[in-house]
């Protein structure tokens, strides 16, 4: 499709849908409905974020699907004049933008974040796929310094896992204010699905998607996505419990104790603990050789724990053969017990995997796993690992974990 004539097909099909004219009362209708989001922010109850995500047509419909989200509005933001209109807005330096309504006890504005740039071309300053110019291009809006932290190391993170040809390229801004786009642009997929999907798919959106994330765009992975009382990130094993749950806790206590309150001895202390091999791996973040080490090619069921503290890291049921000669799984146990640091040795970027407790080095996290378990690889060192087979997780304290294996077998 001529990329010309899908961006003029869009304003076409705008001014169909509009030939009679919204109303001030419906505008004022939708203004009071995001100033009431806007009051909820300040309240425990809900939050919320603005973000430009391209044509706010697709931000709105994709939004939707998030979890932990409640309302989605269609708007402007970011220029200096008032009560921008789609005819106006380009002119007083906004930009297309949704306001997300969220609930943060299920989702926190990181995992917000790690979904936009999921379902965006963040590389691209210039629009947003035939929709071109800076009102079109994709930004980040945050309203303190911990939403730009955050926001900050998701782009970090995300870029280690080389998933773009280039580093992502989203403005980080200061949240202004949110102007609701007129009632015709509100929920236009639903409206007008023959329109809107036409539009979708000759932008070229879904298969810049598609190419670049697959089934995984609608998951979260990074950590922090989720608040660390609730979903553990990603895609947990159906039944299964972490320590961050409370039924857990109670389950494991003295284990949840004897990692939590780990303090970490010094290196003296530690070379007498551990082998050269584990020294060197965590402390000294060595990679050990490959196919010359304990887990590799180990397939009983259990889960693997730091060789230092102790804390739960990863599951058999989640361990895959990568063919790399290190052992390799498709997500952590625990998404908050792992710490991501940027890793610029060996003339390459990537993306370091440390324990919380231990601040054990424990490997590297890449995006080449198996499309149809997430994706992820974390490769991990046989030498920062203990392995506690399921038939004494009780007996050492982690017999929270035993629903992961009900069904019984052996990790994959």
């Amino acid at each position: 499709m001529n990329p010309i004539s899908t961006a003029t097909n869009r304003l076409v099909m705008v001014f169909l849908v509009t030939m009679t004219l919204w109303s001030s009362g419906v505008r004022s209708q939708v203004m009071r409905a995001a100033d009431e989001s806007g009051e909820k922010a300040g309240k425990a109850a809900t939050k919320s974020a603005i973000f430009a995500a391209g044509c706010f047509w697709c931000g709105q419909s994709d939004f939707e699907k998030a979890p932990g989200v409640i309302e989605v509005i269609s708007g402007y933001s970011g220029g200096k004049s008032k009560n921008p209109t789609y005819e106006t807005y380009s002119k007083g330096g906004h930009r297309e933008v949704i306001m997300v309504v969220y609930d943060p006890a299920k989702i926190t504005f990181t995992g917000l974040v790690e979904f936009l740039i999921k379902h965006v071309d963040p590389v691209d300053r210039g629009g947003s796929f035939v929709d071109r110019g800076t009102k079109y291009a994709p930004a980040i809006y945050v309203a303190d310094e911990d939403e730009r932290r955050a926001a900050e190391e998701v782009i970090e993170q995300i870029d280690a896992l080389k998933v773009y040809r280039r580093p992502i390229n989203m403005p980080i801004l200061p949240r202004s204010d949110f102007w609701p786009a007129e009632d015709y642009h509100q929920f236009y997929h639903r409206k007008n699905p023959d329109a809107y999907n036409r539009y979708r798919t000759g932008s070229g959106r879904d298969d810049y998607i598609s190419k670049h994330w697959g089934n995984r765009a609608g998951e979260l992975t990074l950590p922090g996505a989720f608040p660390s009382q609730g979903e553990e990130g990603g895609k947990r094993a159906k039944g299964a419990k972490t320590s961050a749950d409370p039924e857990a806790n109670e389950q494991s206590k003295d284990g949840a104790k004897a990692w939590e309150a780990f303090k970490k001895p010094n290196a003296a202390e530690l070379r007498k603990k551990l082998t050269g091999m584990q020294f060197k791996v965590t402390q000294d973040s060595f990679t050990e050789p490959a196919f010359k080490n304990a887990y590799w090619n180990h397939h009983d069921a259990g889960i693997y724990v730091d060789v230092v503290s102790g804390e739960p890291l990863f599951a058999s049921t989640d361990k895959f053969d990568s063919g790399t000669g290190w052992p390799s799984f498709v997500k952590p146990l625990v998404t908050d017990y792992l710490v991501y640091r940027e890793d610029r040795s060996e003339n390459t970027v990537r993306m370091e995997v440390r324990s919380k407790f231990g601040d054990s080095h424990l490997g590297h996290v890449f995006s080449d796993g198996p499309q149809d378990r997430g994706g992820m690889r974390y490769c991990m060192n046989s030498a920062a690992l203990r392995f506690i087979p399921k038939t004494k997780l009780e007996k050492e304290g982690y017999g929270a974990f035993l629903p992961l294996f009900e069904k019984g077998g052996k990790g994959r």
